[in-house]
């Protein structure tokens, strides 16, 4: 995958966990500068989605840990590193976890 694809795949999933957030009804406020999205909960607890370019990750800090996903383009889907769970997978139960509601977002 070249960066350019890349950078527009992260840009249409940032943009994706906004809406869903916005469509889900959460108290989430997110925020998003210089490729970073944060996410922050009723608790103020965060979970920050950001860009490593020079890997073609994403990685993810939340409260139960750190967590890196590679794209898979057979799946197009992001995928935990050494695992077949998805992004929204990990994302749902972080967000579960932090905010003490069950949280099942649709990207």
């Amino acid at each position: 995958m070249k960066e350019r694809q890349y950078n527009e795949l992260l840009d249409e999933l940032m943009l994706a966990i906004e809406d869903a957030i916005e469509d889900a009804g959460l108290d989430i406020d997110y925020e998003t500068s210089a490729g970073i999205l944060t996410l922050t909960c009723e608790d103020l607890s965060k979970i920050i989605l950001s860009r490593q370019t020079p890997l073609l990750q994403l990685w993810m800090a939340a409260r139960s840990g750190g967590f890196h996903f590679g794209y898979d383009a057979e799946r197009g889907e992001w995928l935990l590193d050494g695992k077949r769970e998805t992004l929204p997978d990990v994302l749902n139960r972080c967000l579960t976890e932090q905010t003490g509601k069950t949280v099942q977002l649709f990207l």
